[in-house]
């Protein structure tokens, strides 16, 4: 009895259709607001990158009389970084799947691919669900939500007037919270759950893709990323949230290898099973530089985000 058959890498090759790298990554940064709303740097050259932040602004005096002497000031700036990190998804296949000539694998994989990345994307940086260690350093806490609650810009509802309006329109309201630190909103990602609230307030203030004061667009990620029993809604001024890729999506097919649990435990033995393994990779980094401005120069409390808890 033989325990050494393998499926060939050539039988799994076909899996990945040439220029899908490209192209998913295409697609991810497509179908990710945080992606979409926040901006691209340059791709990094190597895993850790400086940007110079200014940390302290001039001052400007008037003249006293025609003598008067004009005094100096100061401006400085400070070191912030932003590091790759590794997301992957190991997604495995049964050689029964693949041998079905009629059957459309890629199809399949390739979404489920983005999906995962992206809710990846989207726990980390916004609830710092699995972040890594050099993101809560960049962004200045675990994840969006926690820095916001530090900086005194998280709306309660609980605690709050309980009209969705003003928690989000009104003078105490997430978009002013952010108002107040300087900034400008431009959008806002929101869970599915407060559609139903939007659609009934009492004043028309959504268009269905957008707020309609300022016109900021909103999205409601399908993929479940949002939980609602968390934080409903992020806005923010989301040019102030960098992000930079050290490496695109690529792909390595496992044919023969084990797949385990956090615990060691075998959960596939892939030569054995007749399977194969389908491994996507990418590495990129974000960061949150909070450079200084006029209308808030506390650093603690200044922020470009705000939240609405329920």
């Amino acid at each position: 009895m033989a325990y050494n058959s393998v499926i060939d890498r050539t039988d799994a090759t076909p899996l990945i259709p040439l220029g899908e790298a490209r192209e998913i990554m295409k697609t991810v940064a497509e179908t990710n607001p945080v992606l979409q709303l926040a901006r691209r740097l340059p791709d990094m050259p190597t895993s850790r990158t400086r940007m110079p932040v200014m940390s302290a602004l001039a001052t400007a005096y008037f003249v006293a009389a025609d003598t008067g002497l004009k005094q100096t000031s100061e401006i400085s700036w400070a070191n912030k970084y932003i590091d790759a990190e590794e997301i992957a998804v190991i997604v495995p296949i049964p050689e029964a799947v693949i041998d079905d000539a009629g059957y459309d694998i890629w199809a399949e994989v390739r979404p489920e691919i983005v999906n995962a990345i992206n809710f990846a994307i989207n726990r980390a940086v916004l609830f710092g669900t699995g972040i890594p260690a050099s993101w809560t350093t960049n962004l200045g806490g675990a994840g969006l939500l926690a820095v916001i609650t530090a900086a005194g810009n998280l709306v309660d509802s609980s605690v709050h007037t309980g009209d969705l309006y003003d928690e989000i329109m009104g003078t105490t309201g997430v978009i002013a919270k952010v108002e107040e630190d300087g900034y400008m909103v431009n959008g806002h990602i929101a869970a599915l759950a407060l559609r139903g609230g939007l659609r009934g307030m009492r004043e028309q203030i959504w268009n269905g893709t957008a707020l309609v004061a300022g016109g900021a667009p909103i999205y409601f990620p399908t993929d479940g990323s949002i939980d609602p029993a968390v934080a409903t809604l992020f806005s923010g001024q989301w040019d102030q949230l960098v992000w930079s890729m050290r490496q695109d999506i690529t792909f390595k097919i496992l044919d023969q290898a084990v797949i385990t649990d956090a615990a060691g435990l075998v959960i596939y033995n892939l030569p054995q099973q007749d399977m194969v393994a389908l491994r996507a990779v990418m590495r990129l980094g974000f960061a949150l530089p909070n450079p200084i401005n006029r209308a808030n120069q506390v650093a603690a409390t200044r922020l470009a985000f705000a939240a609405l808890q329920p």
